[in-house]
């Protein structure tokens, strides 16, 4: 890495809240709204921490795709060769099952456990808050060009899907911003091992094959940093 970039990169992470920021956002993407809450920065603040890091490349925003009042932050591991601290494991990194969520469950969470099926022993599932009638074409032509199987034959709800020990990521704005804030800890439901998002752009809009591969790589990349994380959630470990 060049000097100056190498510097600018160091120095961006030369603070405590700014080497959180990171470590959450290596988690999954998330607003400032849901970064202020975890940290329990003011909003000037928190909007200069940002403002560093974006301009030390390790950090990008976008609208979201649901809400576009809404913004998400996400982690660039590219900016960060050699820089980027070792990943905190999300909630005891163990988990009994890694479930996938998006709105209609048929492109994106469905590539999603796909993906993971490939890297990680431990089960996957996905399900969708409004599930589909069926996986979307593009997403079943995507899958076979990148030598995948999927994991299921046709969309599931999300309803009664989850389980205590699941850990589960949101692949889709809508499905986030649809569901909330939760704590796992504070949860009235199952005592999930953990939960992420992953802001991905949803290929069906966009209905061409480039936007499918788009969303293809994008959560491959995500996977191949999550499965390493986790570990399986034994009898032991679950105690």
């Amino acid at each position: 890495m060049d000097f100056d970039l190498r510097l600018a990169g160091l120095s961006a992470l030369a603070d405590p809240a700014r080497l959180r920021i990171v470590d959450l956002l290596g988690e999954g993407d998330a607003s400032p709204g849901e970064l202020r809450a975890q940290l329990h920065l003011p909003s000037n603040l928190l909007a200069h921490h940002l403002k560093v890091l974006e301009e030390a490349g390790i950090v990008s925003r976008h609208r979201s795709h649901a809400d576009k009042r809404r913004t998400y932050l996400r982690l660039h591991r590219d900016g960060l060769d050699g820089l980027l601290p070792a990943a905190v494991p999300a909630q005891g990194g163990t988990a009994q099952r890694v479930v996938f969520v998006c709105t209609a469950n048929s492109a994106r969470s469905q590539l999603a456990a796909a993906l993971w099926q490939q890297s990680s022993a431990i089960p996957v599932a996905s399900g969708g808050t409004h599930p589909g009638t069926a996986i979307a074409p593009g997403a079943i032509a995507a899958a076979r060009r990148h030598g995948l199987k999927l994991v299921q034959e046709r969309p599931q709800s999300l309803e009664g899907l989850l389980r205590d020990g699941d850990y589960v990521v949101t692949v889709c704005d809508a499905a986030h911003e649809e569901l909330g804030p939760t704590d796992p800890d504070e949860s009235t439901g199952p005592r999930l091992a953990g939960i992420s998002h992953w802001s991905v752009p949803d290929p069906v809009a966009a209905g061409t094959g480039t936007a499918f591969d788009a969303a293809y790589e994008d959560i491959a990349g995500r996977v191949a940093d999550l499965a390493p994380r986790l570990a399986p959630q034994t009898s032991a470990t679950a105690s």
